[in-house]
């Protein structure tokens, strides 16, 4: 068997490399081709792989519905106050458990584990019940206080590794030039928790964007609906059958704030990886 050189190695990666690469993005570019797609093309025996006679109807549908843009802002509310939210309690919690020993160290790091654990289909019918309590259904507030429940144990966990990464010395020698403890931990440690708190972030957006089932529960008015929810009224496969263009449109507009949104925080990632720096 003939040894193989380092040159075909690499060569064999690469290709591996693109089969993977092609088999994330084709999905995507399916979904965009058919949303330019006439809906008897979508559906015919023969499947269409270029949309060479695409049309624009399918997004001249759904930007045309009131509907939809109720559902985005109502979208964009609530992420962002997620994303707002649970880094802001995240951070002062990672803080408080990675820089400080306290009693109940310990049982609250294996709480943390112990809430992922739990399904989230069990709490229902409890935060259901609180929300109705406390009159918050049908309101941005109300589904952002059970998102910020899901999403702290998670971010909490991986600010923490950041926080741990980040040697103490650098602030005793920050305190040594004749900064407070305070000011060591924001002018130095902060700046280089940026890529802790830009993968937190995405993570809660994408969490908070994304989901469905609990919107489900909370946003029970029609005009509350958040956008995977909206979604739902063109799979109504008993009247007019699954509306495919106006759920590729759909999905591909969904898409569109996720993907600016990451393209925003990666720069801040690679501006984080240097800030905060101690000159030698």
């Amino acid at each position: 068997m003939a040894r193989r050189t380092p040159t075909a190695v690499r060569i064999g990666a690469d290709l591996i490399g693109i089969l993977v690469l092609l088999g994330c993005v084709f999905p995507v570019y399916w979904m965009v081709s058919r949303s330019f797609l006439p809906r008897n093309e979508i559906k015919g025996e023969d499947p269409v792989l270029f949309p060479w006679s695409g049309t624009l109807d399918n997004y001249r549908r759904i930007l045309g519905d009131d509907d939809f843009a109720d559902a985005m802002v109502t979208s964009l509310s609530v992420t962002l106050l997620t994303v707002g939210v649970a880094i802001l309690f995240a951070f002062l919690a990672a803080v408080a458990v990675s820089r400080f020993r306290f009693r109940g160290r310990r049982t609250f790091i294996l709480t943390l584990l112990l809430i992922q654990m739990i399904p989230a289909e069990a709490l229902f019918i409890s935060q259901y019940k609180m929300l109705d309590g406390m009159g918050l259904l049908n309101s941005v507030i109300g589904l952002t206080l059970v998102y910020v429940a899901g999403v702290l144990p998670f971010t909490v966990w991986t600010l923490r590794g950041f926080v741990d990464g980040v040697p103490r010395e650098l602030e005793e020698a920050a305190m040594m030039d004749g900064c407070s403890r305070t000011q060591a931990f924001f002018r130095v440690t902060l700046p280089l928790l940026a890529p802790g708190l830009v993968a937190t972030g995405v993570f809660g957006f994408i969490q908070a964007w994304n989901e469905f089932t609990l919107a489900v529960v909370v946003m029970t008015d029609p005009a509350k609906e958040t956008l995977p929810v909206w979604l739902v009224a063109f799979t109504d496969a008993r009247s007019r059958g699954v509306d495919w263009g106006a759920i590729m449109a759909s999905s591909t507009l969904i898409t569109i704030p996720v993907i600016v949104f990451f393209l925003i925080v990666q720069r801040r990632m690679v501006s984080g990886l240097t800030a905060g720096a101690v000159k030698g």
